[in-house]
């Protein structure tokens, strides 16, 4: 049995769940509710252990939990989890409107006194399946929202990073029968901003190029939004965007067809194993199931594009002196050795795709973007055959590099 709420947006779950408040409902349990989470999470490679748990009306209030992965030291909470709004459904489901802990305020380090407070931090639209549902489709609709409000990082009492909010968000749509149909996610990290004056005290090099960059200061965003359909696996990467202001832009798009709901059962049932992952038996299966995951992923097109917003000239500059020469001088240097780095490279087919587009980028230092876009979705297996002919294989994924283009 799938999420018995059918809704296309978040907003539309919240509110059906509350009427839900209203009906008839199973007599809530604060220990059955955080074992449900244990037995859930535990599918996908996380044991969880909970503090005692108690019961206040539909608040269900935990005294901390340990969270241990494979490979991995436990990681543990010692602060109050506090679920509101905790329904158990007929179905033996369970939803909750919200999970939220006290504000973190730590100090922390010795030489120099860092201090990280984080606020407003909450998880919105919680569900849990059914005891015994663990398949996938259950699986990843397990949180609507995770957000945050400000973060701010002190060294010795002088801030040096902040970050506004940060939220991921997961809007699910179904089809008639109530089957999950696709998920449409979005992340957003806002106003992030670093003070990057004081790196040369531990990484002098390091902090004579930011200086010389004159990056001593940045501040940007991060965004991602992503549509997964379910039926073919098609995972659609919109965007995923790191954008700093008088710095650039870099921004991955991607098509991926293939990585269906089986396929993440079996992932999960990998990181679930009780299998040694340092054992033969574990990295065969690991193996296996990388060559299963090839073959079964299609690649219908990505690509990585730079837009520069003061950056490369202050490199070429900052390049150019440490060569004792003039910014042009350099640049000329730089677009003789191309073709020779190519011709080093043993892939000459590369010459005409890479050398005209990085020369132009070279000259007039505003956009680069490299690009896949094969002539049908082509299976990761199949490309990594066709990598033992490179010419064959730039062919095979439609390869371009350009310059200077304007965004789509």
């Amino acid at each position: 049995m799938i999420r018995t709420i059918k809704t296309t947006s978040l907003m539309t779950a919240t509110g059906l769940a509350s009427f839900a408040c209203l009906q008839p409902a199973m007599a809530l349990d604060a220990q059955t509710f955080v074992d449900r989470i244990e037995a859930v999470y535990a599918v996908m490679g996380y044991e969880m252990s909970f503090g005692e748990a108690t019961l206040s009306g539909d608040t269900i209030t935990v005294d901390g939990v340990t969270v241990t992965m494979s490979g991995m030291d436990p990681m543990v909470l010692e602060t109050e989890l506090t679920f509101s709004g905790v329904v158990e459904n007929d179905d033996g489901s369970y939803f909750a409107d919200s999970l939220t802990t006290p504000d973190l305020d730590i100090e922390f380090g010795d030489e120099h006194v860092g201090h990280l407070t984080l606020v407003d931090m909450v998880a919105e639209d919680l569900w849990l399946p059914p005891e015994g549902e663990t398949s996938a489709e259950v699986l990843v609709q397990l949180v609507g929202r995770m957000a945050t409000g400000p973060l701010t990082l002190t060294r010795d009492g002088v801030e040096v990073i902040k970050v506004a909010s940060m939220e991921a968000a997961s809007e699910f749509a179904y089809d008639a029968d109530d089957a999950l149909e696709s998920i449409q996610s979005d992340v957003a990290i806002t106003d992030i901003w670093a003070d990057l004056s004081n790196l040369g005290e531990e990484e002098p090099e390091a902090g004579a190029i930011v200086e010389a960059l004159g990056l001593t200061m940045i501040s940007g965003d991060f965004t991602q939004s992503v549509n997964w359909t379910m039926g073919d696996g098609r995972m659609v990467f919109e965007e995923m965007l790191f954008d700093f202001a008088d710095v650039g832009a870099l921004n991955f798009t991607a098509d991926i067809s293939g990585f269906t709901l089986d396929m993440l059962d079996k992932i999960y049932a990998m990181q679930a194993s009780d299998l040694d992952p340092t054992s033969e038996e574990a990295q065969a299966q690991q193996m296996m199931a990388g060559m299963e995951i090839a073959q079964a992923l299609s690649i219908g097109g990505s690509s990585l594009r730079y837009d520069d917003a003061g950056l490369a000239p202050k490199l070429l500059d900052m390049f150019a002196a440490q060569s004792g020469v003039e910014r042009a001088q350099f640049v000329e240097g730089l677009k003789a050795m191309v073709p020779a780095m190519i011709a080093e490279s043993g892939v000459p087919a590369l010459n005409d795709v890479v050398v005209p587009p990085v020369t132009t980028f070279l000259d007039d230092p505003q956009s680069l973007e490299v690009a896949v876009n094969p002539a049908s979705p082509t299976s990761v297996l199949v490309l990594a055959a066709a990598a033992a002919n490179p010419a064959g294989l730039i062919q095979a994924l439609g390869l371009t590099v350009t310059a200077n283009s304007k965004t789509k």
